[in-house]
């Protein structure tokens, strides 16, 4: 088992005035369950994470980096010029004092955010816009960063951690620097009690289920699934099968597919 502390933490409580209460579904939607292998955990509070950062032009002074229990990146609480103290995404060399603005251009620093069309192309990116003015929707999750390709009439090309390369229009906004806490994908959870303080259940394989109760079942003894291509227990491909319906409306904004790993 094994824990990662990032060294810029600050001891501190989460704000109260940003906290909101977080029921638990368990999976299930309606009473049925919709997601299998979620239930139980620690109790948590919701942090109003600000994702937009429309405070344009007024500069803010990083209080504390804390950890938020509903994800896996670092967020810091930022005291803005007027008064207001909002939840951010923490940037990779964020640190308690340092300064952070956001406007259409700003200086090249980690942390800051404006427009894609005043960043210069090859700069590391993170919390992107996909509609102006809607907030970040992509690259959010620990460790990513996408590299801003080019500027080209009213798009920007952005190549995703995934390697693939999407047009985004360049009135977007994007943070400077990749998302914090990068070490995330080194934590070994080590035990099955501490999925449970997460929320996750067990999962039982296929392969060791009757036939009537998976597609992989049956057998003598310890068999494989004895099927070309595995599938889910309702008998759907679960390697390979492409699931992104055909005719999607953002389709045409993809230049480039992800490659496979």
């Amino acid at each position: 088992m094994s824990i990662v502390k990032p060294d810029k933490l600050t001891d501190k409580k989460p704000e109260k005035s940003l906290l909101a209460k977080f029921s638990k579904k368990s999976g299930r939607s309606h009473g049925k369950i919709s997601v299998r292998h979620k239930g139980g955990g620690h109790k948590r509070k919701f942090r109003l994470i600000d994702f937009k950062q429309d405070k344009i032009g007024i500069p803010g002074k990083i209080i504390s980096i804390e950890r938020d229990p509903n994800r896996n990146a670092l967020i810091a609480l930022v005291s803005y010029k007027d008064g207001e103290k909002r939840y951010i995404l923490a940037s990779e060399g964020m640190e308690r004092g340092k300064e952070i603005i956001a406007d259409e251009k700003v200086p090249i620093k980690d942390g800051n955010r404006m427009k894609l069309k005043n960043i210069p192309t090859g700069t590391i990116i993170s919390n992107i816009e996909m509609i102006p003015n809607h907030g970040g929707q992509i690259i959010r999750s620990a460790g990513t960063g996408a590299a801003l390709m080019a500027v080209d009439k009213n798009m920007a090309q952005v190549k995703m951690a995934s390697g693939e390369i999407r047009a985004i229009r360049k009135e977007c906004y994007a943070t400077l620097g990749q998302v914090s806490n990068f070490e995330h994908n080194a934590i070994k959870i080590g035990k099955a009690g501490r999925k449970r303080w997460m929320g996750i259940r067990p999962t039982v394989r296929g392969t060791v289920m009757n036939p009537v109760d998976h597609p992989h079942g049956g057998g003598e003894g310890r068999t494989g699934a004895g099927l070309k291509h595995p599938k889910t227990p309702w008998g759907k491909p679960a390697l390979g099968k492409r699931t992104r319906r055909k005719k999607k409306h953002s389709s045409k904004f993809i230049i480039k597919r992800r490659t496979k790993r």
